[in-house]
């Protein structure tokens, strides 16, 4: 395994729609290994494909690690139903978009199904921050940032701060 480079805003690939995951072979689940690797280094909760480059429907997260209990998940072709109408109001960082956070409102429980590694399509219903984590990947996928979650002004400011640190 190897930790990848990722790419940072204001990169074109993260404005991109991502392409669906064809096959699953043996590069496929390299690369998996290397975004486990890369997020667990950043250190991220949550790293999907086009952060490192790959224009493909998949992301991997881990929403507990860093309070010590694992609980990785590589997500391939995920998509996301919405249950019930509760939404919550949160900061999001972004491993692409470092030193800044973005106020995010999102759906408080989601249904996340995906196929997994080995091939196999599997469905977990998600609350709390681990249902923002797919969601924040999952836009990812779609090619938005949390700088498109933001009113006219918000963003402006928010993106001004961000170009800021890179002087």
């Amino acid at each position: 395994m190897s930790v990848l480079p990722i790419v940072a805003w204001p990169d074109p690939r993260l404005k991109r729609i991502c392409s669906p995951v064809d096959r699953i072979d043996d590069a496929e689940r390299r690369l998996i290994d290397d975004m486990f690797e890369t997020m667990y280094a950043a250190p991220g909760r949550g790293l999907a494909a086009p952060q490192v480059g790959v224009m493909q429907r998949l992301f991997v997260m881990d929403a507990t690690w860093k309070e010590g209990v694992k609980t990785p998940l590589a997500c391939i072709n995920p998509k996301i139903t919405v249950l019930g109408e509760a939404m919550s109001t949160n900061e999001e960082a972004c491993l692409s978009i470092v030193g800044v956070a973005g106020v995010v409102t999102r759906p408080d429980q989601i249904e996340l199904s995906y196929t997994d590694i080995e091939g196999a399509r599997g469905a977990v219903v998600l609350t709390g921050f681990a249902a923002i984590c797919a969601q924040h990947e999952m836009d990812h996928l779609d090619g938005r940032v949390i700088f498109d979650h933001l009113d006219v002004d918000a963003r402006a400011a928010l993106e001004a701060e961000y170009r800021g640190l890179a002087q």
